[in-house]
């Protein structure tokens, strides 16, 4: 199973969208790792969430994802309680949860939902067509 890492920051004021940038313009070529997300999690805090293969490739990848936060340290303040400016945790996934069929049943629902009302706006264009040229 996976592994994921989970890194928590807080951005120093006006730096947000610096901040989101930065990540956004990052291109990591770490072996093992599957992609990530950014959060934003209140005004000036995010998450970073990694999946990474295994929880050995999180372990080989630390000296270059330490590299990545230097790009952005500047912008970070410190979190307090001896944490210095970032909150990371990294593991192993024990257990992941499928969605559940009422969602999977809503989600096609309104797939098949946005094509009949295109469906519709067809025909009727269609049919006022017809219309015209009768007249």
């Amino acid at each position: 199973m996976a592994a994921f890492n989970v890194v928590r920051f807080k951005v120093k004021p006006g730096y947000e969208q610096q901040f989101v940038d930065a990540h956004r313009s990052m291109r990591p070529d770490l072996k093992g790792f599957l992609g990530g997300s950014l959060i934003r999690t209140g005004d000036r805090t995010f998450c970073f969430v990694g999946e990474w293969r295994t929880f050995k490739s999180i372990e080989v990848a630390r000296p270059q994802m330490i590299a990545m936060l230097d790009q952005v340290r500047q912008m970070l303040e410190d979190l307090g309680q001896g944490l210095g400016v970032t909150d990371p945790v990294s593991g192993d996934a024990v257990l992941r949860l499928p969605a559940t069929r009422a969602r999977k049943k809503a989600a096609k629902k309104s797939r098949s939902g946005a094509g009949t009302a295109r469906k519709r706006a067809t025909k009727r264009a269609g049919a006022a067509k017809k219309r015209g040229a009768k007249r």
